[in-house]
């Protein structure tokens, strides 16, 4: 029953708390505008292919909570808001689920809603291969999400604090499981020297889930009635500077996702001018669902494709990936943070291509 609260104190406190206050830091960037874009409207295309599943909207619903029969008719609705709209879902963590047997129709659901679409299961990167296989099982799953959350499990009362041998763990699963595996942070971003560790150990979907949006280390104070202090209240890679760390290294045949603090157009633009390859939204689709129902969460992913073809209108751009090669203006804390790490500022501007 505590695994089932906690589950149900995350949504609600993700609800009240809101994003940050870290930041995302897309702000720092700007387009610079084509006035000759020679492109029509028809011409523009936005659908994505991903784990051998097209997209129609380039988006997926990134991980939300389960484990508990509470939340089955949330994910039944946003699964029903990803089939409508032909967008991937990822669930939130299945160890209750695999271990203790709690709330397994709260996953099952989405598969049953949503019966040819693409589904991400989910697990700790701990997990044996044998709990990550019944997770992959349980929803017919695409590929498998293995979280990392050292901030949040730091800041959780009853969270694990060794994560001495992680690394070895996860190459276990990844040696044999039957479905892509997808390194996902979960609001802490991935920085530049473990895309280049994980790369050399074989792993090529990522998932960077920067800081800027949920904050999970700040859910799991307010869980225990305390507040974060000093530098942990906006610990964290920003989803920019990660995406920025992500295109340096990860090749071209590789899949980088964005999430983190992604909640306008612009915001989705600059992460595909950044390197994604697609772009996951989780808390303002929860609060539509649960505040508004299925029709208005549907009509906010539409309304996202829409203005992002008119930022790709307006930049000469036909797919998503051609943002990539539109010049930028980047100034600010991603302009210091960019000197910091030593990237050539100019490059970055004038092309990202992976």
């Amino acid at each position: 029953m505590q695994r089932e609260q906690r589950k149900l104190e995350h949504i609600k406190y993700a609800l009240e708390l809101g994003d940050g206050p870290a930041t995302t830091h897309f702000a720092d960037l700007r387009f610079v505008h084509n006035c000759l874009p020679e492109i029509n409207p028809a011409d523009i295309d936005i659908s994505v292919k991903l784990m051998g599943k097209r997209l129609r909207l380039p988006f997926f619903i990134d991980a939300i909570t389960g484990s508990t029969d509470a939340v089955t008719e949330i994910n039944g609705k946003l699964a029903q808001v990803a089939a409508s709209c032909g967008i991937g879902m990822a669930v939130g963590s299945q160890y209750g689920a695999v271990c203790q047997g709690t709330g397994v129709e709260s996953f099952k659901v989405v598969r049953d809603k949503n019966p040819e679409g693409l589904v991400f299961a989910n697990m700790s990167a701990f997990v044996t291969y044998e709990q990550a296989l019944a997770a992959v099982d349980m929803l017919e799953a695409d590929a498998l999400e293995l979280h990392l959350n050292a901030a949040q499990e730091l800041h959780m009362t009853e969270g694990d604090k060794n994560y001495a041998g992680l690394l070895k763990n996860m190459l276990t699963i990844f040696q044999d499981l039957p479905v892509p595996i997808i390194v996902k942070e979960t609001g802490c971003g991935i920085a530049k020297e473990q895309y280049e560790e994980l790369l050399a150990a074989g792993f090529y979907v990522y998932n960077c889930a920067g800081a800027g949006g949920t904050n999970f280390p700040a859910i799991e104070a307010a869980r225990s009635g305390k507040e974060l202090a000093g530098d942990f209240v906006g610990w964290g890679l920003p989803t920019c500077w990660s995406l920025i760390d992500g295109q340096q290294v990860i090749p071209a045949k590789r899949c980088l996702l964005a999430s983190g603090g992604i909640r306008t157009a612009g915001d989705i633009a600059k992460a595909f001018a950044l390197g994604a390859d697609a772009v996951g939204i989780t808390a303002p689709v929860l609060r539509l669902v649960l505040e508004q129902g299925v029709g208005k969460a549907i009509a906010y992913f539409e309304d996202l494709a829409q203005e992002l073809m008119q930022y790709m209108l307006l930049l000469g751009c036909r797919t998503p990936y051609e943002l990539r090669r539109v010049p930028l203006i980047i100034s600010g804390e991603t302009r210091n943070y960019i000197d910091c790490r030593g990237y050539d500022l100019a490059a970055l501007c004038r092309s990202r291509n992976r």
